[in-house]
């Protein structure tokens, strides 16, 4: 993909399609698209996606907000401004304020899996381990290279239970897994 969209300046990450993929899937399971408010749960109709970014001395979650209604391009480019941003110091309140859910990648400074911690007043956030090629069992009992990455999602069973956790992991777990999907 990053080939054919070399000439229009689009260079896509793993990262962009785990937010897309995330973005859908809170879609796919609106139950899980919540946050806990003290006493209550609030439910959201945005897939507003907080995306973890190292800076100097911390870390800031810049918000791409309405990520399910954005081609894979748009939020490349969002994500990389927002990435400078918050690197710079001149992210906004507005800019890291909200979000339905967070994601943590560590993948690329070669961690292979982890726990991470959820941000209140979110109640979920999704860890990402590096991507390997790995040895695999394919369908018809063969042996096989396929490329894995470990995914974990923390939740708040005050708004989102095991069961409903389950079915949000699976829902991005299947646009991952089938990226056309993403792109339609």
């Amino acid at each position: 993909m990053n080939a054919s969209l070399g000439t229009r300046g689009v260079k896509l990450s793993v990262n962009d399609f785990i937010i897309k993929a995330v973005a859908m899937a809170l879609q796919e399971v609106p139950q899980a698209n919540a946050a806990w408010a003290g006493n209550r749960i609030l439910r959201f109709e945005r897939s507003d996606i907080a995306v973890a970014v190292a800076v100097e001395g911390g870390l800031f979650t810049p918000v791409i907000r309405d990520a399910e209604k954005k081609s894979l391009s748009a939020l490349s480019g969002e994500m990389k401004e927002l990435a400078s941003k918050a690197r710079s110091g001149n992210l906004l309140p507005s800019d890291y304020q909200g979000g339905s859910i967070s994601i943590s990648n560590l993948g690329m400074f070669g961690i292979d899996d982890f726990d991470a911690i959820i941000s209140p007043p979110q109640a979920a956030i999704l860890a990402v381990g590096a991507a390997r090629k790995q040895p695999v069992i394919a369908e018809d009992g063969t042996l096989a290279a396929a490329t894995v990455m470990r995914l974990t999602l923390s939740v708040d069973h005050r708004a989102i239970d095991g069961a409903l956790g389950a079915k949000l992991i699976q829902s991005i777990k299947s646009h991952l897994e089938n990226p056309m999907a993403i792109l339609a």
